[in-house]
């Protein structure tokens, strides 16, 4: 991070923490940096989300949306380098109290106007709040975090998105109902509620029982306070409208005339070309292989020896471990012969991994792949260790080290053995392994 200089935490959460930093480039200029740790999002399957966030980000470039400017990662880290808001949450303001009306008025058209843009470029939110929503040092809105967001790709053939996502007290009653849902009209519900908040300093559907706060969404019960003015109470029957079908458009909406009064849509800035967001979503999961491939530049990977007991061993028929070890518990695993040289072998277990989208680590003779999935026992983890036996002559062994063992027979049968067949023999015998002992 020559870069950058990180200065005090500004917030944060489960897998990252926000950082407010300054370029050492460009004049100390202010930046926020989102730091994820990489082997938690590895570990419980979030990767696809955080390749998502990226591109959706980049996707979305509007005056009213936080900005990400690159992504950066190490070996353990994802970095998110994003436009950095000085005014903190748009929430804190409302936590001193309801806004007048014109302010609220100006706040909610912002959203609006990032939302509308996003829903153009096929992008749905599902997380809108106002905790999400930041302003700047020229008191104008934010949109951040699309942690949660989705893609109009995301929709199933019935056209409905299906996720159950969002904060309880934001959510639109066909998220609750879990039967699919319009992602553009879900987030039309949520800033209704928005609207409501910044009008009268609390929430319109608010239980500390769940399922009652719950029920009230799926009625649309809420009560107006007195100071509402009648155009502001029908506007908020119109985006709180329980029926997905008879709620109010974004495109309607703009032409209501509490909201359209003084309204001046944002000046939009130069779309950047997509393949920067294609470099970005790449950069943040493929360190690993190019720090991998850096640190055996100067090394070549050497695979470990067998002598004639190691070989013995690998044999079925001969296997004396059990000797050996108590409780030995068995191994999952399969062999496989070649003649091509270790980094033939390795730079095939990469390819196999790119194309199943596993992650790939190397070590002493070890290529690990990490599934970027969570399975039925969490991911699916396999060790190829390279062993030579004999000039030009090595045998692969391939074992379950975490995992499901029915995924992972899946996978050696309609990946791993189809794909290793240019360069390996079928798995040895053990009358192949004794020879080759002997």
């Amino acid at each position: 991070m020559n870069r950058y200089e990180l200065g005090r935490i500004l917030g944060h959460g489960t897998f990252a923490k926000v950082y407010h930093a300054r370029s050492l480039m460009t004049d100390h200029h202010s930046v926020a940096i989102k730091v994820i740790d990489k082997e938690k999002v590895l570990r419980i399957g979030m990767i696809e989300q955080i390749k998502r966030e990226i591109s959706i980000m980049r996707l979305v470039r509007h005056p009213n949306v936080v900005q990400l400017h690159e992504v950066m990662a190490s070996k353990t880290k994802i970095y998110f380098v994003m436009e950095y808001v000085r005014g903190g949450e748009l929430f804190s303001r409302v936590a001193k109290g309801r806004l007048k009306e014109e302010v609220a008025r100006k706040y909610f058209q912002q959203v609006i106007g990032a939302i509308d843009f996003c829903h153009s470029r096929g992008v749905y939110h599902r997380d809108l709040k106002l905790e999400n929503l930041l302003v700047d040092d020229t008191d104008n809105v934010k949109v951040s975090d699309f942690g949660l967001s989705a893609v109009r790709e995301s929709q199933r053939t019935d056209g409905l998105l299906h996720t159950t996502c969002g904060t309880p007290s934001y959510v639109a009653p066909e998220i609750i109902d879990n039967k699919g849902y319009d992602g553009a009209k879900a987030d039309v519900w949520s800033c209704g509620i928005i609207l409501f908040v910044l009008l009268a300093g609390y929430l319109p559907f608010y239980d500390t029982n769940l399922m009652e706060m719950y029920r009230k969404i799926g009625k649309g019960e809420y009560k107006n306070p007195h100071w509402f003015s009648d155009d502001v109470r029908r506007l908020l029957a119109m985006l709180l409208d329980p029926n997905p079908e008879t709620r109010i458009t974004i495109e309607k909406l703009i032409e209501h005339p509490w909201f359209n009064k003084e309204y001046k849509p944002a000046v939009m800035p130069a779309q950047p070309h997509s393949p920067n967001s294609l470099k970005d979503v790449q950069v943040a999961f493929s360190t690993d292989h190019e720090d991998n491939r850096c640190e055996q530049s100067s090394k070549a990977m050497k695979p470990a020896s067998l002598n004639a007991f190691n070989i013995i061993s690998l044999s079925h028929g001969f296997d004396l471990s059990g000797l050996l070890e108590m409780e030995q518990k068995h191994k999952v695993h399969e062999l496989f012969m070649t003649q091509k040289p270790a980094s033939a072998i390795v730079s095939k277990l990469e390819e196999i991994a790119e194309t199943e989208h596993f992650n790939v680590k190397k070590q002493d003779g070890i290529v690990k792949l990490q599934g970027s999935k969570e399975g039925r026992k969490g991911q699916l983890t396999i060790d190829a260790e390279i062993f030579e036996v004999a000039s030009s002559c090595y045998v692969v062994e391939v074992t379950k080290a975490a995992g499901d063992t029915l995924e992972y027979q899946t996978f050696c049968n309609k990946d791993l053995r189809p794909s290793l067949k240019d360069i390996c023999w079928t798995s040895p015998s053990d009358d192949q392994l004794q020879s080759v002992s002997e």
